[in-house]
């Protein structure tokens, strides 16, 4: 039986009555707060550093939400998610008077659990709930994300362990249990993903203003051409679906991208090369490319230093 089969239908704690409350109140908060409150679970307290972003969140929330200080949704709430920024968390669980049999999450994806230990001490159940996705300005849009997205779930208690993997469940999202020692990596996963991108796009926005082009032009042609990438993905999975130059052995190409980078910014020359020998790797795992196109490729994309 799989985690959440498990989680479904043994013995749990009453999930569905206990009282949620966020200390935080960004982007995150607002996004998973509307999509709780979707799926039948209300937020009745909202606590932030601004109290004008709790008053702006509890509003968006509906007239069952208040906003208040810390201490307060701690005092009303059994489940208390701290969805601060990530610098502060420990901060705020030491600040708080929490009582025992509470339960208290936070949702960072790289910061471990065991900054709630003034909770944990104080007899609440600590964890983390941490959704891999990336959440816009628009809280209702945000909350739409979240269907279908992966909630990294972590506590030692097995309670509310099953709490957080049936509100992943209610949420529509798909849970997978986080050992300890790997939340920073499974965050740094998330950065290649999602902020990553962002840098490789604005570096090919530069190259269409090179010639003239217009940030919105640009935007207009690679928009479709990284939809095209991520279904190809999702079809064929990452090896097998990598098109371009470097998966097909095309040397010549690969070269003219060098000097045409190299003559208008080396360091993103550098870039392409090692993300080009990156891509090699994958072509080769693909079958793609045989053992004398893959090391011509390398010869060319990682040319020996200079001699001195």
């Amino acid at each position: 039986m799989d985690r959440l089969s498990s989680a479904l239908s043994g013995p749990a704690p009453d999930a569905d009555a206990c009282r949620l409350g966020f200390i935080g109140a960004g982007r995150l908060a607002a996004a998973l707060a509307l999509a709780l409150q979707r799926a039948g679970r209300p937020v009745g307290r909202v606590a932030s550093r601004r109290h004008a972003s709790a008053v702006a969140m509890a509003r968006v929330l509906g007239p069952g939400c208040r906003a208040v200080d810390p201490q307060a949704v701690a005092d009303d709430c059994d489940l208390v998610f701290i969805t601060t920024p990530d610098a502060v968390i420990a901060e705020v669980a030491q600040g708080i008077a929490w009582r025992a049999g509470q339960w208290v999450v936070h949702c960072s994806g790289a910061t471990p659990v065991s900054v709630l230990q003034p909770a944990r001490q104080a007899g609440a159940a600590v964890g983390g709930f941490h959704p891999m996705q990336a959440f816009g300005a628009d809280a209702r849009a945000a909350a739409d994300s979240l269907s279908g997205c992966t909630v990294a779930i972590e506590s030692a208690d097995p309670a509310l362990q099953t709490v957080l993997w049936r509100l992943a469940a209610r949420l529509g999202c798909q849970g997978i249990d986080l050992p300890p020692d790997a939340r920073v990596r499974y965050h740094a996963s998330g950065g290649y993903a999602s902020q990553h991108v962002h840098a490789l796009l604005a570096d090919a926005v530069r190259l269409w203003q090179s010639w003239g082009a217009t940030e919105q032009q640009a935007m207009d042609a690679l928009l479709p051409l990284l939809r095209g990438t991520v279904a190809s993905i999702a079809h064929s999975g990452v090896a097998a679906g990598m098109p371009g130059p470097v998966s097909r052995g095309d040397i010549g190409t690969v070269r003219q991208h060098r000097q045409a980078l190299m003559a208008l910014d080396p360091a993103m020359a550098r870039l392409y090369d090692q993300l080009g020998a990156r891509g090699v790797a994958l072509a080769r795992q693909a079958g793609r490319l045989d053992d004398a196109q893959a090391q011509a490729m390398l010869r060319l994309l990682e040319p020996p230093p200079p001699s001195a």
